[in-house]
């Protein structure tokens, strides 16, 4: 089938364009080798996309390439400086030329775990909801398990053409080279269901006049991106960097707004009608708004007290939303490490092994000829040396895979689901482990005493080591000199049915004023420091989901104790103590 030309939702409404430089990449991280990107500038890249997938990426009446997508990747490449190319075509052709090379990126994937095997994704742009469509009358369908002996209709290489392929759900696939085409074949009466993308769905049924089919169903909600192929880090690391810049800069919200806006508001609205209602609502406005430059005037002073403590919120949100992207790329670097330390583990026990086959013939040697140099340093010296800087090799080589797989595993993007069994002790273990540089910089006194025979609780185990590492860093900065020490200690309290993890360091104190106020966000003792507020704040949300508490006992000059304690996994329920108290 021939897909209809489809013209823009809105017209582009920027004049100018704000430019603005942001520098946060990982030290060295311009080092790594390029996969599938040329270093200077002068490359063009080429950016793929699905030719018939409106909003998102579409030929406009004239075939030229339109929508979210486009507009984004145009924007990326002006803040980033970079020349781009953008290629519309059936989205499985685009697909196979991302895999072969013809393909640099493409401006918008679904992700998967199966896809992240062959592909690296960018943060999302954008979260795309996949639904169910069927005829009017069509007896309704819950979920995909009902799918099972039914005729679907998807599109070719499509997440859901994936899943549905994975999971041997047990339907009849029929493939289309498009979302249109797949709808079309539907209205006319052919097959039983299409599982499609909801928004380019409800646009193509409108645009294409197809009335009689309806969304029954939504099973799935996934994030959506740019993907490149797996290792090619420095393009990834552009199109991240540039969608960092457009949202701070709040230019990728207003593209956002321009093209996905009015889709997302709820089917059948008349907008005429709405436009009226905003015209006499815009009459009261300015009413109001006169009333309100009176009492504008009368807060002046007020406002003008409170603009510099906003300014420093906004920054400590900026550097927030910075330090989010910069664990993604964390991620990114870390893949790399992993790669030449990889070599060492395997070939450092090989040169230990070779070198002690060859030092009887070097022995020989020496007693036969007498000391020689080897390596610059006399046989006689270098015979015990050798076989321990082996050995140093390979335990600093064991030290930078572990760091980095605990860095990689606490970056990744982890699921919000709280039903994880895990281990307390391996959780502090695991922060610990982390923040090690940190403690070795603040304390020569650091000790951990692990309860045996911990029982398990349930949880996220990435929530939790991130209030350990919030509890140990706020320790190692209340700390005034070396010689001051951080303890730390988990118990279990049979009793309550809890497990408890308490941080106590020999720091400066909090005062009573300020120590009800911790977990306040934005509410900081070390304003001249640099703290942000945000750490304890977001640590104690972490805490009341997990149904456990925090617990703080300071005074100052004497330190401070900060007891986190957690519900084993059968006392969380509706009754649990645990939740009553943080009611």
């Amino acid at each position: 089938m021939t897909a209809t030309p489809i013209t823009p939702l809105f017209s582009h409404r920027f004049a100018t364009t704000v430019r603005q430089i942001v520098v946060w990449l990982v030290a060295g991280f311009a080092a790594l080798p390029a996969s599938g990107l040329a270093q200077n500038g002068d490359e063009t890249i080429v950016v793929g996309g699905d030719r018939y997938h409106p909003p998102y990426e579409f030929l406009d009446e004239d075939g030229r390439p339109a929508g979210y997508n486009v507009e984004l990747t145009r924007a990326i490449a002006e803040v980033m400086g970079i020349e781009v190319r953008i290629e519309l075509g059936d989205w499985s052709a685009m697909r196979r030329g991302l895999e072969s090379g013809e393909i640099d990126v493409l401006q918008g994937m679904s992700y998967s775990e199966q896809r992240d095997d062959a592909f690296d994704f960018a943060p999302p742009h954008a979260i795309v909801h996949q639904s169910i469509f069927a005829r009017r009358g069509t007896p309704p369908v819950q979920d995909l398990e009902a799918l099972r002996g039914k005729e679907v209709i998807v599109q070719r290489g499509d997440i859901m053409h994936d899943y549905l392929v994975e999971q041997s759900v047990g339907a009849e696939l029929i493939t289309t080279d498009t979302h249109g085409d797949a709808l079309r074949a539907l209205a006319a009466g052919r097959h039983d269901y299409a599982l499609v993308a909801n928004l380019p769905a409800l646009y193509l049924s409108r645009e294409l006049g197809l009335i009689n089919l309806e969304p029954v169903a939504r099973p799935f909600s996934l994030r959506y991106g740019y993907a490149v192929r797996e290792g090619n880090a420095d393009l990834l690391a552009q199109f991240s960097e540039g969608l960092a810049i457009l949202k701070n800069t709040g230019r990728h919200q207003a593209i956002y707004d321009e093209w996905l806006g009015p889709m997302e508001q709820a089917d059948g609205i008349p907008w005429k009608r709405i436009g009226l209602v905003g015209a006499i609502a815009s009459g009261l406005l300015l009413l109001i708004l006169g009333g309100i430059v009176v009492w504008n005037r009368m807060l002046k002073r007020e406002v003008a007290s409170r603009t510099e403590e906003l300014r420093r919120q906004q920054q400590q949100l900026i550097q927030a939303d910075k330090m989010t992207s910069l664990g993604i790329l964390v991620s990114g670097v870390a893949h790399e490490i992993n790669n030449p330390s990889s070599l060492l583990l395997l070939n450092l026990p090989v040169l230990r092994d070779a070198y002690a086959d060859a030092q009887p013939v070097l022995d020989e040697h020496y007693r036969q000829q007498g000391d020689f140099p080897l390596g610059g340093l006399p046989y006689s010296r270098m015979r015990d040396e050798i076989p321990a800087m082996l050995d140093e090799m390979l335990e600093g080589s064991q030290r930078i895979k572990r760091i980095v797989g605990d860095l990689k595993d606490f970056a990744r993007q982890g699921s919000s689901e709280l039903g994880e069994c895990l281990d307390l002790n391996a959780a502090v273990q695991t922060a610990v482990r982390l923040v090690d540089n940190s403690i070795r910089k603040a304390t020569d006194r650091f000790e951990t005493r692990y309860a045996d025979d911990l029982p398990d609780i349930q949880g996220n185990a990435q929530r939790i080591e991130q209030v350990v590492i919030n509890l140990v860093l706020n320790a190692c900065q209340a700390l005034e000199g070396r010689g001051q020490g951080i303890y730390l200690t988990t118990r279990y309290l049979p009793g309550d049915g809890a497990v408890a993890l308490e941080v106590r360091d020999e720091g400066r104190g909090i005062d009573p004023e300020s120590i009800h106020r911790l977990t306040d966000p934005f509410f900081t003792t070390r304003r001249e420091c640099g703290g942000t507020g945000l750490g304890l704040s977001v640590s104690a949300g972490i805490v009341r989901e997990h149904q456990g508490r925090l617990d703080f006992d300071s005074r100052p000059g004497e330190g401070t104790t900060v007891t986190l304690t957690l519900p084993l996994a059968a006392t969380r329920d509706a009754d649990s103590p645990w939740t009553q108290a943080d009611r």
